[in-house]
């Protein structure tokens, strides 16, 4: 009993116990939370006056808008509707200014575009820098006018309506005009890939041209190999008067071109009425001369025409002291000006390159102006080139009166075209002073020489006194018509033009009425018959006249 007794006052103190200790445990836990209240409010009121302590310590100068925190806008509803307004401006004003680049850079620097796109970016620009604006709105820590910033916003707002027109109303023709501007680069760049093809195109068709064909060079090699084969059979011949019988039709032929020499002679003698008149006088070099002497022992011209052949060196007064044109191939820069980077200096300048050709200055090409000095015997001589083609009888030229003049010749000239100011310089004053630059050019090719005249007006005195002048080639460029242009100007009888047809090396568009109506044809161009490159509709009115039963041409495959 006595244990329970002391169990049970030992509860009834310990409940007590209990309740006091919760109560006062309670009161600590309250207390504890209004304190942690009291300091947490205290330390928010103290941050934020923190804060606008350093938000008011900023510096006061330079761009408000740069300057004002996130805190000091949030606080300013007009300071934020300012904001959004001038970036609007400056958005559209970077949008303006872009398609005013695009202008100046597809070359619109005059359209009525470029002009508004530039003043609308200047008027974006200007407008915060009015003053009523300026010290309205934009002045640091002065508040913002609303009754300013609305009449800001509506100016703005104006401008980018303007500026949204006419980005949308530009914008397609602005794509069209890339697109012309693309396709312009482009045709720039074919049109520069054409000039290249055509510069190129230009000395491969000069080498073609001026090269001679393998055919050619075959047959050359047979005859001369004939020639030494059989020599007992291509002795000299003797001296025959007809050579210098004035009474005869006497023709001048130069060119080493032994099937083209060839040609010309058969169609002469094919369409003479009386061939046994006509004597020929086939001038080569020493390299071709015996195998042009081969050819014509072994095909003898029908009809009993004459044709007598020589070098040009048995000419002994065709010397360097004499001929102005072997003396300037002398010279150094003459020499270097033709023999020297042909194929670069050619590929630069494709419009002067036939004219740096060696064959302009070889005196195969200028022994035409010594015909009365290799003739003295005669009065009149037909001159004709290696490339021409006689339909009929040309005895006809012997009648034809020259009026005393030198030289019979089919003129050239059609409008503009073909006058002394294509082939001479006329700024250098010697060529002013004596020429006319509107003078009608005539044809070398066919000439009909009265050498009497020839030697009375002293025309190969003449011929030297212009060519010595022109040895830097700043009189005319080269060849030999400039130079006959200018020794037989005013001495020079116009032929009526069915005489003579030129053109048939590198005009298509001839007539063929034209061409059959034609005495003499004449494959002037880089298109010769005998090559590869003729034209095709030309090429059997000259391979008509090659004598294919002629054993060499077989054998050397000419391809006629």
């Amino acid at each position: 009993m006595a244990v329970a007794a002391r169990g049970t006052r030992g509860g009834g103190s310990g409940v007590i116990n209990g309740g006091l200790r919760t109560f006062f445990s309670y009161r600590i836990f309250i207390s504890a939370i209004f304190t942690l209240l009291i300091l947490a409010t205290f330390s928010i009121l103290f941050s934020s006056h923190h804060h606008h302590h350093e938000d008011d310590s900023l510096p006061s100068s330079g761009n408000a808008y740069v300057q004002r925190t996130f805190l000091a806008v949030k606080s300013d509803p007009l300071k934020t509707r300012l904001d959004l307004i001038y970036k609007q401006a400056n958005d559209h004003m970077t949008l303006v200014n872009a398609y005013a680049a695009y202008a100046r850079k597809l070359k619109l620097d005059i359209s009525k575009q470029l002009r508004m796109f530039d003043e609308l970016a200047k008027n974006l620009t200007d407008l915060p820098l009015k003053p009523s604006y300026k010290s309205s709105l934009f002045e640091p820590g002065s508040p913002v006018d609303e009754d300013v910033l609305r009449q800001f916003e509506k100016e703005v707002k104006d401008i980018v309506k303007v500026a949204r027109l006419m980005i949308v109303e530009s914008k397609e023709s602005y794509d069209n005009q890339i697109k012309i501007q693309k396709l312009k680069d482009t045709i720039f760049a074919v049109n520069e890939l054409l000039i290249k093809a055509k510069k190129n195109g230009a000395f491969a068709s000069l080498i073609s041209a001026k090269s001679v064909p393998k055919s050619l060079h075959c047959l050359a090699m047979r005859l001369v190999e004939e020639r030494v084969a059989h020599p007992e059979k291509y002795k000299e011949e003797g001296y025959k008067e007809e050579f210098e019988d004035p009474s005869l039709y006497h023709y001048a032929i130069f060119s080493d071109n032994v099937i083209a020499v060839s040609v010309v002679i058969r169609s002469v003698v094919k369409n003479a009425e009386e061939p046994w008149k006509h004597v020929f006088h086939v001038v080569t070099d020493r390299m071709n001369v015996a195998a042009m002497k081969v050819w014509f022992r072994m095909r003898p011209v029908e009809g009993g025409a004459f044709v007598g052949i020589k070098a040009v060196e048995e000419y002994r007064f065709l010397n360097s002291s004499y001929v102005p044109v072997l003396r300037q191939l002398e010279n150094a820069n003459m020499q270097k000006f033709y023999f020297e980077n042909q194929a670069e200096n050619a590929t630069k300048d494709s419009t002067n390159m036939k004219f740096r050709n060696p064959k302009y200055l070889s005196m195969l090409n200028h022994l035409r102006f010594y015909l009365p000095e290799m003739y003295p015997k005669l009065h009149k001589i037909l001159f004709l080139d290696d490339d021409v083609v006689v339909q009929k009888d040309l005895t006809g030229l012997w009648k034809v009166d020259l009026d005393g003049k030198v030289n019979g010749a089919v003129e050239t000239c059609f409008g503009s075209f073909h006058r002394y100011a294509q082939y001479l310089n006329f700024s250098h004053p010697l060529i002013k002073e004596r020429f006319n630059p509107k003078a009608c050019a005539w044809a070398f090719g066919m000439n009909i020489f009265d050498l009497d005249a020839w030697r009375r007006e002293k025309c190969t005195e003449q011929y030297h006194y212009w060519q010595s002048l022109n040895e830097e080639r700043t009189l005319w460029k080269l060849g030999t018509l400039p130079p006959g242009l200018i020794t037989f100007y005013s001495t020079t009888k116009s032929l009526d033009k069915s005489w003579h047809v030129l053109g048939l090396g590198y005009n298509p568009s001839i007539s063929m009425d034209e061409i059959s109506n034609a005495a003499v044809i004449h494959y002037n161009g880089n298109m010769k018959p005998w090559l590869d490159i003729a034209m095709n509709q030309y090429k059997n009115l000259w391979t008509k006249y090659v004598d294919n039963d002629m054993e060499f041409v077989q054998t050397c495959n000419f391809g006629l």
